[in-house]
């Protein structure tokens, strides 16, 4: 038999949904695929030229367990320059995604049976992340009304001495909502460790993002390549740390992970360097599309009481039409052939909301869109 800690894992439903898509694509069925949160866009060339460089230099040997220096020097600049804040780059970490760097996160802040606060709905694989390391989730519920913003009081009532962390992200997903300036502050001073997930900084379409830095050192901050920089296939993430953090997250990386690939971390530090204007102009294609999804989701009936201003979600209320997202997501994956993601994939109180992604072109979405009309009228 399998271990209680693998058992205790749930399915991530949005490859569900997905891979239920490919089966139908092999069968010849056209797809729309509005359900998964990658970037269609080719990365940046000049972080492919930078890339094929440090292939030709014989970057392609181990590095330093931290990460290159240059690159996490990059990473401190981009920090103080994006949020007045400085960053020691010996409090840098680069690994291979945000995903490890979550994993080994909690494996050194966690001890069995200690607890971390996530808001509800998040991202589907935080409580596995939690759970895998034999911590204890506890949930908040954030409010459609609220635009999905914690309530500091609210998180306050959660706290117990077994509280070691409360995590946070922003843009969201799967609402692609912010945290207010005033609310980060308030969370800042609960007390415990700030776990600070900021993959989706960088697509703000209006307002400000602030990174927890700006209020706290008592936080862990997670960041990456993959949304801002379409670098999604190239593993490419780090965390900030407390400094008493370093080397106990050192050395799980040193033992499960040893470095991330070199290669890319050379192309990273062109992405930093050089990409802004690249992504400057994903971002406003985005923006567009952001727009347009948001007029055609509201003219199905579907409930958005807080516009999205981040990362490349919408969060869209169904309930009128089902309170099962699940049953309602592959029915729509079925029927009108659109793949969407059930809220439920993101905590009980995503239940009657389904999320829409925007990382795929305007036709794709127009050709989307035309179809959940169809659907939807046929339902109604």
């Amino acid at each position: 038999m399998t271990t209680s800690r693998t058992r205790k894992i749930t399915s991530f439903i949005v490859m569900d949904v997905l891979e239920k898509a490919y089966e139908m694509e092999r069968k010849g069925i056209d797809i729309v695929h509005l359900e998964i949160g990658e970037p269609d866009f080719d990365m940046p060339q000049c972080v492919k030229t930078a890339a094929c460089k440090a292939l030709d230099d014989g970057y392609t040997h181990y590095t330093h367990s931290l990460g290159l220096l240059e690159l996490r020097e990059a990473i401190c600049e981009h920090y103080q320059q994006a949020y007045g804040v400085r960053v020691d780059p010996g409090n840098v970490i680069v690994c291979s995604g945000t995903s490890p760097a979550i994993f080994m996160l909690f494996s050194a802040l966690i001890e069995a049976g200690e607890e971390v606060i996530i808001s509800d709905p998040h991202y589907a694989c935080y409580p596995n992340f939690i759970n895998f390391v034999n911590g204890v989730p506890v949930t908040v519920p954030v409010l459609e009304e609220d635009g999905f913003q914690y309530r500091p009081a609210a998180i306050k009532e959660k706290i117990t001495e077994k509280t070691k962390g409360i995590f946070i992200n922003y843009p969201s997903n799967p609402t692609g909502n912010l945290i207010s300036e005033e609310r980060l502050r308030a969370i800042a001073e609960l007390g415990p460790h700030i776990i600070s997930d900021e993959i989706y900084h960088g697509l703000v379409y209006e307002g400000k993002e602030h990174s927890i830095l700006e209020f706290t050192d008592r936080a862990f901050v997670l960041n990456g390549f993959s949304k801002l920089f379409a670098m999604t296939g190239m593993r490419l993430g780090y965390v900030i740390v407390p400094a008493e953090f370093v080397r106990p997250i050192q050395k799980i990386h040193q033992n499960f992970f040893i470095s991330a690939n070199a290669m890319v971390q050379k192309a990273g530090i062109t992405a930093l360097k050089q990409a802004g204007d690249d992504t400057a102009r994903m971002k406003k294609t985005y923006n567009r599309r952001r727009k347009y999804m948001l007029a055609r989701i509201r003219a199905l009936g579907l409930g958005i009481t807080v516009e999205p201003t981040g990362a490349f979600y919408v969060f869209a209320n169904a309930k009128h039409i089902s309170t099962d997202s699940y049953a309602l997501a592959f029915d729509i994956l079925e029927k009108a052939h659109v793949g969407v993601a059930p809220g439920i994939d993101f905590g009980k109180h995503g239940e009657g909301y389904l999320r829409f992604s925007y990382a795929t072109s305007m036709e794709n979405i127009e050709k989307g869109m035309d179809r959940l009309e169809k659907y939807f009228h046929e339902k109604q």
